[in-house]
């Protein structure tokens, strides 16, 4: 679809008096499938690009002052809730984090893959989240069920606590299903997300599951045996989690073991 892009006057800055940075084009895959006879086409917005400008505030400034209807999601602005994540440039990313002098003069934004679409660049990752987490009870299952609470919890090894630390900084974003091959043939499979949370719980030692137990819940194709091992899910993690390294550690356990 071809249009005329619509343009945020430039601004003048105190550093030169005259105009910002260079101009921006951002070319939205617009679609709100709640709207009859709304369908997927191209919306291009030209911004003047400032110093130190993100996508998220490139969107919010489109937003504001062109365009009240494009619906995107956020909630941090700091990379830690996941919420603005989308395609950018053909690659998932958070736009909170994607600075957009790092991008070319036009760059493309799409919704991520797979996630239902709310409307142009939102999409419901928390229905799909929580789905996950159900089915893998991703939740610790307390060796002791009914600890005292007035005590404190028995010591954790430092090496330990790391680990554990390093897996929990997922912020379920969904950009490694979104990139995943898998999850484009296997709408069931959990992901590198929740293959992620399963290797976590297995090395709390609070959690009384058996790496049988998690057999049953992720030793199948749409589980740890599922995986193509791509890499895409570890090279669009906005964490850098060592997510296939994970996926591999988990079925190399559970293959040795005969499970």
């Amino acid at each position: 679809m071809n249009e005329a892009p619509i343009r945020v006057v430039p601004r003048a800055t105190a550093a030169d008096g005259q105009g910002a940075g260079r101009r921006l084009k951002l070319k939205v895959l617009r679609h709100n499938p709640h709207q009859p006879g709304s369908v997927p086409h191209w919306q291009t917005y030209e911004i003047e690009e400032a110093e130190g400008m993100t996508l998220f505030i490139a969107l919010t400034e489109i937003r504001e002052k062109l365009d009240a209807s494009l619906q995107f999601d956020f909630v941090c602005r700091a990379g830690i809730c996941g919420s603005c994540a989308m395609v950018i440039d053909g690659k998932p990313a958070l736009a909170c984090r994607t600075l957009t002098k790092n991008l070319g003069a036009e760059a493309t934004l799409a919704p991520l893959p797979f996630f239902e679409l709310i409307g142009d660049l939102s999409v419901n990752t928390g229905k799909w989240m929580r789905g996950m987490s159900e089915r893998l009870e991703g939740w610790l299952h307390m060796v002791d069920p009914r600890p005292d609470l007035t005590r404190m919890e028995q010591r954790m090894e430092p090496e330990l606590a790391d680990q554990i630390y390093e897996l929990d900084r997922c912020i379920e974003c969904g950009c490694c299903v979104a990139a995943c091959g898998t999850a484009r043939m296997r709408e069931d499979f959990v992901g590198a997300v929740g293959l992620n949370r399963v290797a976590r719980f297995r090395l709390d030692p609070r959690d009384k599951r058996t790496d049988a137990d998690y057999y049953e819940i992720v030793g199948d194709d749409d589980g740890v045996f599922g995986c193509m091992t791509l890499l895409a899910c570890h090279d669009v993690c906005p964490k850098e989690l060592p997510l296939a390294t994970q996926i591999a550690y988990l079925r190399r356990k559970m293959m040795r073991q005969g499970l």
